[in-house]
């Protein structure tokens, strides 16, 4: 497939749109709900519905981290300046480099809010994948910057040379998810040493790893070793994921020095409560959460991909915990005929229209997720017959 470049300048009206099409797609509080439409329907609890929407990781925090949550009530009315500091040490640790080469933020969605801030804006524009994570596009559009979108190769990953080729003396970021939301494809190590050769040392390289740690291709390797060499070099992760504390809100930067003290006006401040920053060093100090979220959400992933195909369904291989599978037509009555039954998949992606992305959750949820699915979409082996 050839690279296609489009120049989006999107308003805020069609920003409220995509927003309309999650309400329609994803389970949401109903206090939200409220804050967008005025009412306050009545909405499923938890316990009602199968949440396999957000890409979020259902046996939620270690137990290590649920202890220092519950332990951080006694400091609840102190800013937690010394908690902050150590959660900036533990992760630096992790990636053996100085405090100064990390910034903290509230989610890795503030970290891509602080790039866009920082490096973006009416003369300096984004480049990014189509589809990929939209936050990121988002922001620089409230920076009033163009994002450049180049769509995904033929096996649904970047097309990381027609993005370099896309980036100018004009382009201040260049955001590559790897792995991608909401595909789960990756690319390579090989591939990204080449594409950061091309790209102008003027621009900032941002690459989202929130998904890194299910990776299991070889392949493929995180991009933090890389940054010494690249000054414009940028990694994000996030505690969301693996360590299943979404809801708690903890991403970070790693960059060079002068790169994070170009991102510093731009985060806010107070930006980690006492809670996840106390669960976020004990998460880092426990050698088996990672492992053990990693094999069994990648198994369950395996198996339920692996009965999708059975029945004749296209499923891009995916390194994440979650996955795309085509419904064969349009998505978005795909994704209300499983509301109906109180599960919540992902919402609708306008460039994969027919696809439907579902994040993975434990083996009942799935079971009852495949379930669903040969009721709602018939099985290709059935349709090619008929």
């Amino acid at each position: 497939m050839s690279a296609e470049i489009s120049r989006s300048k999107s308003t805020r009206r069609q920003f409220g749109q995509s927003l309309g099409a999650m309400l329609a797609a994803s389970y949401f509080s109903p206090k939200l709900i409220r804050g967008v439409t005025g009412e306050t329907p009545k909405a499923p609890s938890r316990d009602e519905v199968i949440l396999i929407n957000s890409n979020e990781n259902p046996y939620g925090p270690s137990p290590h981290a649920i202890a220092a949550i519950t332990g951080s009530e006694g400091v609840a009315c102190r800013y937690p300046d010394g908690l902050y500091a150590r959660a900036k040490q533990s992760i630096a640790g992790l990636h053996k480099v100085g405090v100064e080469n990390i910034a903290l933020g509230c989610g890795s969605t503030e970290i891509l809010r602080v790039c866009d801030a920082a490096f973006v804006g009416p003369d300096k524009n984004l480049v990014v994948a189509e589809p990929t994570f939209e936050a990121v596009t988002y922001y620089a559009e409230v920076s009033r910057a163009n994002a450049v979108k180049i769509r995904l190769t033929s096996d649904f990953r970047h097309d990381l040379p027609a993005m370099a080729s896309a980036c100018s003396n004009g382009t201040g970021l260049v955001y590559v998810c790897n792995p991608n939301n909401p595909t789960g494809t990756i690319n390579t190590r090989d591939e990204f040493a080449n594409f950061l050769a091309k790209v102008p040392t003027s621009t900032y390289v941002l690459v989202d790893e929130a998904y890194f740690h299910f990776v299991e291709d070889p392949r493929y390797s995180s991009v933090v070793d890389m940054i010494p060499q690249h000054p414009n070099l940028i990694v994000a992760r996030t505690f969301s994921k693996v360590y299943g504390m979404a809801g708690m809100r903890l991403g970070y930067a790693v960059g060079q020095k002068e790169t994070i003290a170009a991102m510093h006006p731009q985060v806010l401040f107070d930006n980690g409560n006492a809670a996840v920053l106390a669960a976020s060093i004990a998460s880092l100090n426990d050698p088996e959460i990672v492992p053990l979220n990693k094999k069994r959400l990648n198994e369950t992933r395996k198996w339920v991909t692996a009965e999708l195909a059975k029945d004749g369904h296209r499923v891009i291989r995916s390194e994440a915990n979650f996955f795309m599978v085509d419904t064969g037509g349009d998505v978005m009555p795909v994704i209300q005929a499983f509301r109906e039954r109180k599960i919540m998949v992902g919402r609708r992606f306008p460039s994969m229209g027919t696809w439907l992305r579902v994040s993975v959750g434990k083996p009942g949820e799935m079971r009852a997720f495949l379930a669903a699915f040969r009721q709602i979409v018939p099985s290709a082996h059935k349709s090619a017959a008929a």
